[in-house]
C-alpha cells in the first residue's frame, strides 16, 4: 500500500490509479470492514486524527480532483465519508524527497516519459498536506 505524500498530478497513471484502490482499502481497515493491512504502516498518519476516516476520505479527494482533471472517472460514491477540505496534515520534506526519489525509480521503469517530466520541477504536497522540515517518517518501510 502507497499513499502517496506527493501532489496528484505528480503521480503518473499507474500510481494515481493504484492509490485510489489502496485508499479505498485504507477506508475499509480504518472502517474495520476487512482484517487484512491493520497494522499497516501507512495508516500511522491518519490513524493520529480526530477522524482517520475523514482523513482518507479527504486524501482521496485530491486522487479524484486529479482524475477528473485526466478525464477518468474514479467513483466517488466509493469514499463513505464528507470530506473536509479544511484538513491539515503534516508532511515532512524528508519524507516528500524519499517519495520522489521512490516516484521516480518506478517511473524509469513503467513509464519513463512520466520520469523525465518529473525532473521539470521539485517535488509537490499532497494538497492535504503542509510541508515541514524533517526526516523520513518513522512509520515509513521503503529504503531510503
Amino acid at each position: 500500500m502507497r499513499l502517496w505524500s506527493l501532489h496528484p498530478a505528480q503521480l503518473d497513471r499507474a500510481a494515481l490509479v493504484s492509490g485510489w484502490r489502496e485508499g479505498l482499502l485504507a477506508q475499509a481497515v480504518l472502517l474495520g470492514r476487512t482484517k487484512g493491512y491493520t497494522r499497516h504502516p501507512q495508516l500511522v498518519r491518519f490513524r493520529e486524527l480526530d477522524d482517520p476516516v475523514v482523513g482518507v476520505g479527504t486524501w482521496l479527494l485530491g486522487l479524484a480532483e486529479e482524475a477528473d482533471r485526466r478525464g477518468y472517472r474514479f467513483d466517488r460514491a466509493r469514499v463513505v465519508s464528507t470530506p473536509d477540505p479544511a484538513l491539515r496534515m503534516i508532511v515532512t520534506d524528508g519524507q516528500l524527497e524519499l517519495e520522489w526519489r521512490h516516484l521516480l525509480a518506478k517511473c524509469r521503469q513503467r513509464s519513463p516519459e512520466w520520469a523525465t517530466g518529473l525532473w521539470a520541477g521539485p517535488p509537490r504536497a499532497h494538497p492535504v498536506f503542509d510541508v515541514v522540515s524533517g526526516p523520513v517518517a518513522d512509520w515509513e518501510r521503503a529504503a531510503s
